[in-house]
């Protein structure tokens, strides 16, 4: 059988009531655990100042009267101040990590009934986060009991899932938590409700940045106000939440706008300006499309992470602002950190707690809540209740599974569609027409989209799923791009083609190079584009 040790603290007042027989009508917990019936203790670990060793000697000498195979062992632990929590958690936390705790072999109870109230509350601390690998043991007086002296004990095991009832309500509400991160839809895609429970438990646990990676329109704006809303309802954040796309951000404004400036620090900088990080103090900063930022940005923006303290533009004294970072992207870091676009410390430190939101065409079976979730927003936002009738529902549901429905948006794409029918829903009435009407909508739009000759060309080198998440803009220039590559004879022709104009201003000319970094900025490369 496994041996039974006590860690607790000295009671100055508890424990001290004199010196003379009389002490044994007197209640005193580090004595009455000792006297148990049910309870033997093998060993019992002492903990005490230097100005209680005089106490600590007497209530040893007692122990061992009324339990003879009780070992005590004294530890002085020298507290200056035993009500400053800082000091007395660190010395606790130091007795812990020197302890030869054997859990192998031994059960530990750790009393809590004695020391100051900080005392008590550092101890269920460490036992809870398992720095003191064992139980709460609290004892009390039993004035109903002949045995004055031995008083009651009870012992707390922190393992909740002992625990029915307390178990079953903190069941239910992680399970609240996961339906509000998903807006109260019922998801069915498995992979998804696994992500979202992972994403509850850092949410709640951590204030680590969050990445949030997934193509264009499949959700991680919403997700990332979610997660604050979850936040701020647990009372774990104060400040406001702040979202920046980043892919708005350019040249000398993109560090003005994250990062504030001084006045007179640039032409047109007339007053002072405060910054979205500064904004976001004590609360949330969702960077959406980080993989947008320049260089000098991500430098910052890792300072700023770190250190909570960054550098307004035409200031010589930093500033201080404390905020969780969400980053969201629809590229593959990774792949931009080994092209040298995105720095690998940055990426180092967002990529600790990564989520890759699946687009709609992997969430097919998500479509029908979703569809019901977009028809309450609709009645929400314009105050038209509007519904399917059963055959235009089959009709909608069955174009809108379908595998060859491309759903290039992914969520943006089905949200506009409910709008659109619900809009034009006469007497709030989804019907055949109106749907079929939308069908051919959605096919006209993705084909023009999808199904040009820039677009052919394109997916040819890029794939389907990846020329989805490219802007249009950045379509219409990547396709020129490649023409021009194909058109020349080298790289640096194919630069010097591209970059005519600019390269007059520069000091420095590495025409394939900028030519390569672009491209790889898409994942091709210049032999891709001949080929």
């Amino acid at each position: 059988m496994k041996r039974t040790v006590v860690i607790g603290f000295l009671g100055t007042v508890l424990d001290f009531v004199s010196k003379g027989k009389d002490r044994w009508s007197r209640w005193r917990p580090s004595i009455g655990i000792c006297m148990q019936d049910d309870l033997l203790i093998d060993r019992f670990e002492l903990l005490h100042d230097l100005h209680s060793q005089g106490l600590a000697e007497q209530v040893t000498r007692d122990i061992g009267s009324v339990s003879p195979g009780t070992e005590v062992r004294s530890h002085i632990t020298a507290m200056r101040n035993p009500w400053d929590f800082e000091e007395v958690y660190g010395k606790l936390l130091d007795f812990a990590r020197s302890y030869p705790f054997d859990p192998e072999t031994e059960d530990y109870l750790i009393h809590i009934t004695t020391g100051t109230h900080v005392v008590q509350i550092c101890l269920f601390l460490l036992t809870e986060a398992r720095f003191l690998p064992g139980r709460l043991l609290q004892s009390s007086p039993d004035k109903a009991s002949k045995a004055v002296a031995a008083g009651r004990v009870s012992v707390i095991d922190l393992d909740l899932s002992r625990y029915d009832s307390i178990a079953t309500r903190f069941q239910a509400q992680a399970r609240e938590a996961t339906s509000f991160l998903k807006s109260g839809i019922a998801t069915r895609n498995a992979a998804f409700n696994r992500m979202i429970d992972r994403i509850e438990q850092v949410a709640i646990r951590s204030r680590a940045p969050i990445l949030l990676q997934g193509p264009t329109g499949a959700g991680k704006s919403q997700l990332a106000r979610r997660i604050y809303d979850l936040k701020r309802q647990q009372h774990q954040i104060a400040g406001p939440f702040v979202e920046v796309n980043c892919a708005t951000l350019r040249g000398d404004s993109a560090m003005s706008a994250l990062f504030g400036h001084r006045k007179g620090a640039f032409t047109g900088a007339a007053t002072d300006r405060p910054g979205l990080l500064r904004a976001a103090d004590k609360g949330m900063l969702f960077l959406d499309e980080i993989g947008e930022l320049g260089p000098d940005e991500q430098a910052m923006i890792l300072r700023a992470v770190e250190d909570k303290r960054f550098l307004p533009v035409g200031s010589d004294k930093e500033v201080e602002s404390d905020f969780q970072l969400i980053a969201g992207t629809n590229r593959d870091l990774g792949a931009q950190v080994s092209q040298g676009l995105f720095r690998e410390d940055l990426f180092a430190r967002l990529n600790l707690w990564t989520f890759e939101l699946p687009g709609l065409a992997d969430r097919r079976e998500d479509i029908e809540p979703n569809l019901d979730f977009e028809l309450d927003r609709f009645a929400a936002r314009e105050g038209i209740q509007a519904t399917f009738n059963a055959e235009a529902r089959r009709l909608y549901l069955s174009f809108a599974a379908d595998a060859a429905t491309p759903w290039t948006g992914n969520f943006r794409d089905l949200s506009a569609s409910i709008t659109r029918m619900a809009t034009l829903a006469p007497a709030g009435r989804i019907n055949a027409d109106i749907v079929g009407d939308e069908i051919a909508g959605l096919q006209r739009r993705w084909r023009g989209v999808g199904t040009g000759p820039v677009d052919d060309e394109l997916e040819a080198l890029l794939g389907r799923e990846a020329l989805a998440g490219i802007d249009l803009f950045d379509r219409c220039q990547l396709a020129l791009v490649v023409r021009i590559c194909r058109e020349s004879r080298s790289v640096s022709e194919a630069g010097r083609v591209l970059f005519s104009a600019s390269r007059i201003a520069r000091k420095s000319v590495n025409d394939a190079d900028r030519l390569r970094k672009y491209l790889a900025r898409f994942s091709l490369t210049w032999e891709a584009c001949r080929s």
